[in-house]
C-alpha cells in the first residue's frame, strides 16, 4: 500500500473509532507526520508528532531514559518504545508510533545502515520491533521506514474497537 492510500485509511478509521495519532521520529525526520497530514480532514486525528533526532532531544521532549540511550543506544527497540510511549504521555493521543533508526550511510557491524527500530504504544500497551531494509540509501531506507510505520498505524486501528 502506498504512504497516500495507506494515510487515506488511517484517517478514516482513525476518524471513525474517535482515536488521535501522535508520532515520534528521528530517522524519518517527520515524513510520517507529513505523510499524515497531507491528506485534508488530518487535523481530525493528527494531534501532534516529536521530530527528535538527537539523544537529547529524546530525553527532553520525550522523556526517554538517558540509561536507555547509555544501555542500548539511539536505535534500539527499547528506545523506540520509550519513543512511543513518550509521545503518547507528552500528547492526547490515544495512539502513538515511534521510528528511530540509521538511515545512511555508515553504521556499524552491530547497527548496518539499514536497521530501524519501530515503537507503537496505546492504553498502557507499547511493543516495539526492528526491521533491517538493507543498504539502500539514505533516501529509500526513509521512504520504507515511513511506509511501515503508516502499515504498523494501519493494522493497529483494524484492531480498534469502533466506539
Amino acid at each position: 500500500m502506498g504512504s497516500s492510500d495507506a494515510a487515506a485509511v488511517i484517517l478514516a478509521r482513525a476518524q471513525a473509532c474517535k482515536v488521535m495519532i501522535a508520532t515520534a521520529e528521528s530517522c524519518t525526520a517527520g515524513m510520517l507526520a507529513a505523510a499524515l497530514t497531507d491528506l485534508p480532514g488530518s487535523s481530525a486525528v493528527f494531534e501532534r508528532g516529536f521530530v527528535t533526532y538527537t539523544n537529547t532531544a529524546k530525553v527532553e521532549m520525550l522523556g526517554v531514559a538517558q540509561t536507555t540511550l547509555d544501555a542500548n543506544g539511539a536505535v534500539s527497540e527499547a528506545v523506540a518504545a520509550e519513543m512511543a510511549a513518550g509521545a503518547l504521555a507528552h500528547s492526547h493521543a490515544q495512539l502513538a508510533v515511534a521510528v528511530t533508526g540509521i538511515a545512511g550511510p555508515g553504521g556499524s557491524e552491530h547497527k548496518p545502515e539499514g536497521r530501524v527500530c519501530f515503537g507503537l504504544a496505546m492504553a498502557g500497551v507499547t511493543r516495539a520491533h526492528t526491521c533491517d531494509f538493507g543498504a539502500l540509501g539514505r533516501a529509500s531506507v526513509r521512504s520504507a521506514s515511513r511506509d511501515h510505520a503508516l502499515d504498523m498505524l494501519v493494522a493497529a486501528l483494524a484492531e480498534w474497537p469502533a466506539p
